[in-house]
């Protein structure tokens, strides 16, 4: 039988965004490999507060794909000896202060670290470093623990729009079902690794999360050996959640 194609990339992890002198280099973060996504060029000169603003804002632009993907673990670098990473982050502060502050589902964890991310050899080294390392574990976990809160937060309320699952089954009837679908409500799909390497049908839950990516469920695999992990754990190690969303949140990411 031969191998399925897509998966040896293993999971998504985050997002690195490498500034550089005159453009922005946006890579994909996966738990077996890194791939370089799209670049954005400046345009001009630095020293233009305008050409800066739209630069700024070309970025966001590009990260907003992966972000509806539900991949929100941003590691943003620049070389030693640059405001180039501090300026964007000023920027989201000033003009996107829902990827920050917000307490939903639209929120990113976005960390800073020096060193270049131009090129495929530097990234490579980057992610080795003990530092890097560190950096993305702590923004992945914040990134699924506001998740979990999220479902918490819906199991105690009264609300009875919500949804959640946890039988498989139950999972992809409702995925599958496309008259369901409702495009004002935010939904997520968490499984841990350990859930997904003891399936004894790892072609089923893999199909389920390509559809579930097609059909813009938030998905995330989580280490199951991370605190968040043992929290999905104890929830059997897989759910689903879908929650009623403002029209207006829906636009912004």
């Amino acid at each position: 039988m031969k191998r399925k194609k897509g998966y040896t990339r293993g999971y998504p992890v985050g997002i690195l965004l490498g500034f550089e002198d005159d453009h922005a280099v946006l890579w994909r973060l996966f738990s077996r490999v890194v791939k370089r996504y799209l670049t954005v060029e400046l345009g001009g000169r630095r020293s233009d507060k305008k050409v800066l603003y739209h630069f700024h804002e070309s970025v966001i632009d590009a990260l907003r794909p992966v972000l509806k993907e539900g991949v929100r673990s941003i590691v943003v670098t620049a070389p030693n000896r640059t405001t180039y990473a501090s300026d964007f982050l000023d920027h989201v502060r000033k003009h996107h202060r829902h990827l920050i502050q917000s307490k939903g589902p639209n929120r990113a964890i976005f960390a800073e670290l020096v060193g270049s991310a131009d090129q495929h050899y530097m990234v490579t080294e980057l992610v080795k470093t003990k530092e890097f390392r560190e950096l993305i574990a702590e923004t992945t976990l914040g990134e699924v623990d506001q998740i979990i809160n999220i479902l918490e937060s819906h199991l105690y309320s009264v609300d009875n729009n919500s949804v959640v699952l946890y039988p498989l089954n139950e999972i992809e009837a409702m995925i599958y079902d496309r008259e369901r679908r409702n495009d004002l409500r935010t939904e997520y799909l968490m499984l841990t690794t350990k859930y997904l390497s003891g399936s004894e049908d790892k072609n089923r839950i893999h199909r389920l999360l390509q559809i579930s990516k097609n059909r813009r469920v938030k998905t995330r695999i989580v280490d199951a050996e991370t605190s968040a992990g043992k929290r999905i754990s104890q929830y059997g190690g897989m759910f689903f959640l879908s929650i009623p969303s403002k029209r207006h949140a829906n636009n912004k990411t």
